[in-house]
């Protein structure tokens, strides 16, 4: 596969916004992310999905284009915490925040959620479109790595009935 994160710099990172304003902080992030120990990789999925899916469910701008990196490096055995990769893969692709606060605004007001339910959206879709890659992680050697990853799957599946 060769040297991961090849691409990070085609991304304008600075026209980007995350959880804490400027997304430019994010590839420094994900390459820590690929690079260090365990403890400190934990801190770094930590820090990251604090900055691209907020307490949990709350995406930002960036998310859609933090996702394929996400996903080359979830692939990857000699990167550490991939279960935790995965497992915000799936918070973004569950997230429904932006929409249904737009849906529950009342009408004169649906408007301004227009902008946050395109971010969920392309992350949506960011997810959905690396679903060979999750296939592939299905069969990974690391049993506990795979079931997340048949998780993951799985909900790609559900959401379909959903769009």
């Amino acid at each position: 596969m060769g040297r991961p994160l090849k691409r990070l710099s085609a991304v304008r990172w600075g026209e980007l916004s995350d959880a804490t304003g400027s997304a430019v902080e994010l590839p420094a992030l994900l390459s820590k992310l690929a690079w260090v120990g365990e403890d400190d990789a934990r801190d770094a999925i930590d820090e990251l999905a604090d900055r691209v899916c907020e307490l949990g469910f709350v995406l930002t701008e960036a998310t859609a284009s933090v996702i394929p990196f996400l996903m080359e490096l979830a692939r990857l055995p000699e990167v550490n915490c991939r279960i935790e990769i995965l497992e915000l893969i799936a918070a973004v692709n569950s997230t429904r925040q932006w929409a249904d606060a737009a849906a529950a605004a009342a009408p004169q007001y649906r408007s301004s959620y227009d902008e946050k339910v395109s971010w969920e959206e392309n992350s949506r879709a960011a997810v959905a479109a690396s679903k060979g890659i999750i296939e592939s992680i299905t069969q990974d050697s690391d049993a506990a790595v795979a079931a997340v990853a048949r998780q993951l799957l799985d909900s790609l599946a559900d959401r379909r009935g959903l769009i």
